[in-house]
């Protein structure tokens, strides 16, 4: 561990007939994390039998829904990796069946525990928070919203004073580059307190019940386009003065 506060570690088991099959992971990481991982690395390992086809494409899956949908401050490293290995000492796994499919969730749950695990220790972080795009033309443009929502310093930091500033939130749906954006369609929660509706304050919002939410240590944020039915999940955390602290002092 380098500037990480605590081991991240997580493990799911499931039965294939008689036989107990687990899958098990280890990660790093606490700054510089943004998709495509970052200064990442996570190793997972299982005991099933699995070709290493299937290992691959179970990983990226997974990888896609997890790790790639994180982001403690939008910096990155050439360093990451992340890897999963199988013994084959237990039960061997064919692809579609059911119990492959018990496998992959097993590791989709891993990754998920792991890198929820890496936000939560994001360097200096204070909250933590999913951003959930709903109503998008794509997951993509979900994503791109998300990110660019999760990525602002501005919306980082007034989520560090508990400040339910929806003008900051709104900039960054705004500002992502949505194609034929229509500002009008636009709904965004926090928690279960509306606070924008049709691109403005949502009628009868006080600020004093989105200060409620926004005291709280985990906060969902949940924006709806209006434009179509996909959707995607972005988490991070806020910017804190110990996050400028950390890297203003730390030295490789």
């Amino acid at each position: 561990m380098t500037t990480d506060t605590r081991p991240k570690i997580a493990s799911r088991q499931f039965m294939v007939g008689q036989q107990s099959v687990t899958v098990t992971g280890i990660a790093k990481g606490a700054g510089m994390i943004h998709p495509n991982m970052a200064t990442m690395l996570a190793f997972l390992a299982t005991d099933a039998g699995v070709s290493r086809d299937d290992l691959q494409a179970v990983l990226k899956r997974s990888v896609d829904e997890t790790f790639n949908c994180i982001t403690i401050d939008g910096d990155t490293s050439t360093n990451d990796a992340c890897v999963l290995l199988a013994s084959g000492a237990s039960a061997p796994l064919v692809q579609g069946s059911k119990d492959f499919m018990a496998f992959e969730r097993a590791v989709l749950e891993v990754c998920q525990i792991l890198s929820e695990a890496i936000v939560r220790d994001g360097e200096g972080a204070t909250k933590f928070m999913r951003i959930r795009v709903e109503e998008a033309s794509s997951r993509e443009e979900a994503l791109k919203v998300g990110r660019t929502i999760a990525l602002s310093p501005l919306v980082k930091t007034a989520f560090f004073a508990s400040d339910p500033n929806w003008g900051r939130i709104l900039a960054a749906v705004g500002r992502a580059g949505v194609l034929d954006f229509d500002i009008d369609r636009v709904s965004i929660f926090l928690g279960d307190v509306e606070i924008v509706r049709g691109g403005a304050r949502a009628p009868g919002y006080t600020e004093e019940a989105g200060a409620r939410v926004m005291a709280e240590e985990e906060i969902l944020v949940r924006v709806r386009l209006g434009r179509g039915e996909d959707a995607a999940t972005v988490v991070t955390c806020d910017f804190s003065y110990d996050y400028v602290r950390i890297n203003a002092e730390y030295r490789t």
